[in-house]
């Protein structure tokens, strides 16, 4: 599988939005040394979205860290016309796997609160979606994001196999 590198210099305008914030404790001779992890979704609602997981002592410094490590990892989308995905598709990370199921205009966006972070991120308006197996935040986003890396176009295909769109459309 290659692996498109996007320049967030090209990009417009990245938002971000935390999905889940987690206390981490270990225990050490001293006491209890606590610190923070934060999952970052990064998009620019234009077909563009990333993941990133930060770590701090502090719950800002823990986000900023998801943020820039989102930036770097982010992942370009294929839309159609409806402003959907260009075909059904499931994404599996460890024991998660999301189904994404293409909708016609005006249905929304129907899935669960990680999966549909990993969306409205993305400018994705129309699918469905169906988280299967674990309900763990970060492994459905990282399931989420390996089905849309996952994802091809019509032109994509068409030249893979030689033929017109029009012949893979039908």
């Amino acid at each position: 599988m290659k692996r498109i590198i996007i320049d967030p210099a090209t990009l417009g305008e990245l938002e971000d939005r935390v999905v889940a914030i987690k206390r981490v404790v270990k225990v050490v001779k001293g006491g209890r040394n606590m610190r923070f992890t934060a999952l970052v979704v990064v998009g620019d609602g234009n077909g563009h979205v990333g993941v990133g997981l930060g770590k701090a002592a502090e719950i800002p410094e823990a986000i900023r860290k998801g943020k820039e490590d989102a930036t770097k990892n982010l992942v370009e989308v294929k839309l159609d016309a409806n402003g959907s995905i260009t075909h059904d598709i499931i994404g599996k990370h460890t024991g998660a796997q999301v189904l994404l199921k293409r909708a016609p205009e005006g249905t929304g966006v129907i899935a669960g609160g990680p999966a549909r972070s990993v969306c409205e991120m993305a400018g994705i308006r129309n699918i469905r979606t169906k988280s299967l197996g674990s309900n763990n935040k970060q492994n459905v986003v990282l399931a989420t994001m390996e089905a849309l890396r996952q994802l091809r176009s019509p032109e994509d295909i068409a030249a893979a196999r030689g033929k017109s769109v029009q012949e893979i459309l039908g």
